[in-house]
């Protein structure tokens, strides 16, 4: 029966061969009436195939025709799930099963009314100065938004049923628009007012929402409507908290034109309801999730719409709201369910993005070129190159140049050099974008016979002690000192990612040794360059690693990365830019983790004071009387309690000691991060003064064409590294914030600041 209820609507062998969704409710109920014990495995299906909804809240609507109790539990249990409802996507999927339950006559219209008042009224005092706080509009701005992406389920039934109350709460929402801040373009919340406007007007006819209600009206009709009721709705004081509690569920991508996608403006909003709930649900599961966006309750095609949704979804800023990867998967699983017309799909998205390739968010052009290479590794590396080749024509610096050039970069990591070459074959000139073919560059002109002692000292596995002791017995000036032995180990670890961790694990007192300060450190980033200057994947696994070990410290990778050699390149490659996010990631990582484990931490010792105290407290009960335990009380069981407060008391010590110690490293680490995004945006700062132009530059505003590229390369640096300037910023934001007085007064010009 679960089976059943898991697999309505769908084309599944629990159904037979039947596809009429009447029968399949029929058969539904036939089991679910027996299983009314399971309201809550029901109301889980509810939530978590919320594509679903009008299938379940007709199958409540025939229950309640035999068991009114039973519905009315499960109407509870839904009002209980609302109002304790922890984020924003369990209030919009609870809202719109009440909607469909009203529908189906399982709860009263007016019930339903007073809940979106509720709302509506919660969402005028938060944009009220006086009685709420503005900051939160994206609250606000939830709310209503939570009311009408109801009305394609329901919206009908209200007007036929409570015609002056819905157009009460029409009214109101017109009015609640006018007084909230906007933007200059028209936001989703404006978008799906447009939408539900067009959508009354045309009587409320939704052709992607399956009226399933419809076919048991006239036995529905006769059941008891319920009740529901709602209390009023919080709002916080932080914008920046609002934005994340509350975040825009999709910034649409318009990568097709109209003519593919021929559906009313509401269908659209629905299919996409559908497609980001599936994604939302079946992120563990990704051939589920694509097995069930393939099989949407919908009449007509909808892959443009597919594409377009994963797509925006993929490259939303600051943050996707799942990695990458699974977006990939889910792509690659559709392309595998719909070989005849997914895979073209795609390949027309990336068409029209590399089309629009200079005007997309630089955090964006990175996230699809590592999908892209990702992607096309899965499907033997087949793309027709020819059809891109027109690059080699443009300036080095051009947005589709650089894009190919590092999509065949990320391919040589996930293949071989040979066979990325191989799948360029219709396009040979595009060999001139592949990174060079050779290996490790190592080159000791001077030095040969000391870096020959030290590889046979590592092969015969001399004590790391001994080596330190013959490098300071070695008469040579400490640049060749550093050059000789990070060549030489570098070179010992070349054979394989493996090789190098082992090496840099072993001796990295070494390394210490000889680099102990920031500009040793710069130097010894630079000979890791040099020796891997044809391998861009190694030279940042290196450096990453080195970092991870404390061989090398963020500032000196920051240093190096604003070195002038790399700037030159800024706009060319990404190879310093990868370096740079992986030395922020991974001190942003280091606090992150330290919060994480002090949060558990503090929660362990609330655990342990409350064991402690239990135990003391069973242990003031059996006191001693003149060192005897008291008549009737057992010595065995009062040694036990001893034993257990004891434990307890060395327990909540060392918890205690542990989160100490944490906060001493979290303490560190913020001070560490802080002189991170000082020496950051200084960097830019310096870097942005010596080249931005002193008068007004219009940055935003390049021109790109299909086979031309008319932005200089000066202006193009600029546009590049404001872009990286405006990533960071966006996704280190929470970080930043809390030294922005430091920066404002120490780093950032007015130059800058203006650009």
């Amino acid at each position: 029966w679960r089976s059943l209820i898991l697999r309505i609507g769908d084309k599944s062998p629990e159904y037979g061969t039947s596809s009429d969704f009447k029968d399949h409710i029929e058969t539904c109920f036939g089991v679910l009436r027996r299983e009314l014990d399971n309201s809550e495995f029901l109301l889980t299906c509810a939530e978590q195939l919320p594509h679903k909804i009008p299938f379940y809240g007709t199958l409540i609507g025939l229950i309640n025709l035999e068991n009114e109790d039973f519905v009315k539990r499960l109407v509870e249990q839904t009002r209980s799930k609302f109002q304790d409802a922890l984020n924003c996507n369990g209030v919009r999927i609870l809202m719109r099963l009440m909607t469909v339950m009203m529908c189906s006559k399982a709860l009263q219209p007016n019930s339903l009314v007073d809940v979106f008042e509720i709302f509506l009224s919660s969402a005028a005092t938060t944009v009220d100065e006086e009685k709420g706080n503005p900051l939160w509009q994206p609250c606000a701005d939830f709310y209503i938004t939570c009311i009408l992406s109801c009305l394609p389920w329901g919206g009908a039934e209200l007007v036929e049923q409570v015609p002056e109350d819905i157009e009460r709460v029409m009214v109101g929402i017109e009015a609640y628009l006018s007084i909230r801040f906007e933007n200059d373009d028209k936001d989703f919340l404006e978008d799906l007012w447009d939408r539900i406007q067009v959508l009354s007007s045309n009587g409320w006819k939704v052709e992607s929402v399956p009226r399933t209600h419809l076919s048991f009206e006239a036995q529905l009709v006769t059941g008891k409507s319920h009740t529901v009721s709602c209390s009023n709705l919080p709002f916080g004081k932080e914008k920046h908290e609002a934005e994340l509690k509350y975040p825009q569920r999709i910034r649409r991508l318009n990568i097709f034109p109209s003519s593919k996608m021929e559906l009313q403006p509401i269908d659209r909003f629905v299919v996409e309801e559908y497609l980001l709930d599936v994604l939302l649900y079946f992120n563990g599961s990704r051939k589920e999730c694509a097995s069930f966006m393939v099989g949407l309750p919908v009449s007509f095609r909808y892959e443009y719409l597919m594409a377009e949704t994963i797509f925006s979804q993929l490259l939303m800023l600051p943050q996707p709201p799942f990695k990458p990867a699974y977006y990939t998967l889910v792509i690659i699983d559709l392309c595998k369910a719909l070989p005849g017309a997914f895979p073209a799909v795609v390949a027309g998205a990336v068409r029209a993005l590399f089309e629009k390739i200079a005007d997309l968010d630089m955090e964006c052009r990175t996230r699809l070129i590592l999908w892209f290479s990702h992607h096309l590794s899965n499907f033997q590396f087949i793309w027709p190159w020819e059809e891109w080749a027109y690059v080699l024509d443009l300036p080095r610096w051009a947005p589709q140049r650089v894009f190919v050039q590092e999509v065949l970069e990320r391919e040589v990591r996930l293949s071989y050099w040979d066979k990325v070459k191989q799948s360029i074959e219709n396009a040979p000139g595009l060999e001139e974008l592949l990174p060079p073919k050779g290996g490790p560059n190592f080159n000791l002109e001077d030095g040969k016979e000391l870096s020959g002692q030290l590889n046979d000292m590592v092969k015969g596995k001399v004590p790391v002690r001994e080596i330190i002791s013959w490098i300071d017995e070695s008469v040579f000036s400490n640049n060749s000192t550093l050059r000789v032995v990070v060549q030489t180990l570098l070179n010992i670890g070349s054979k394989s990612f493996t090789h190098l961790i082992t090496v840099l694990e072993r001796y990295g007192q070494v390394i210490s040794k000889i680099c102990p300060d920031e500009d040793k450190q710069i130097m010894l980033i630079a000979e890791v360059s040099s020796f891997w200057k044809s391998n861009t994947q190694m030279t940042a696994i290196a450096i990453d690693r080195m970092m991870s070990y404390r061989l090398v410290s963020n500032l000196a990778i920051v240093r190096w990365v604003f070195s002038e050699e790399n700037v030159e390149q800024f706009h060319t490659t990404d190879r310093p830019w990868e370096v740079l996010r992986n030395a922020v990631s991974k001190t942003y990582n280091r606090i992150s983790d330290l919060r994480k484990e002090i949060t558990s931490l503090k929660r362990n010792i609330s655990s342990a004071e409350e064991a402690k105290a239990e135990v003391d407290a069973a242990e003031s009960k059996l006191a001693l009387v003149d060192g005897e335990p008291v008549i009737g009380e057992n010595p065995a069981r009062l040694n036990r309690l001893k034993l257990r407060a004891e434990k307890a008391k060395d327990e909540l010590v060392s918890i205690q000691e542990s989160v100490e110690a944490k906060e001493a490293l979290l303490a560190r680490a913020t001070d560490e991060n802080e002189a991170l995004f000082l020496l950051l945006f200084k960097s830019f700062s310096n870097v942005l003064t010596d080249r931005l132009p002193k008068g007004s530059m219009e940055l935003d505003n390049e021109n790109s064409q299909s086979n031309g590229y008319n932005v200089g390369e000066k202006e193009q640096w600029c546009i590049t590294t404001l872009s990286y300037v405006k990533a960071f910023s966006r996704q280190y934001a929470t970080e930043i914030w809390a030294h922005i007085e430091k920066l404002d007064a120490e780093v950032l010009p007015p130059l800058f600041r203006s650009a």
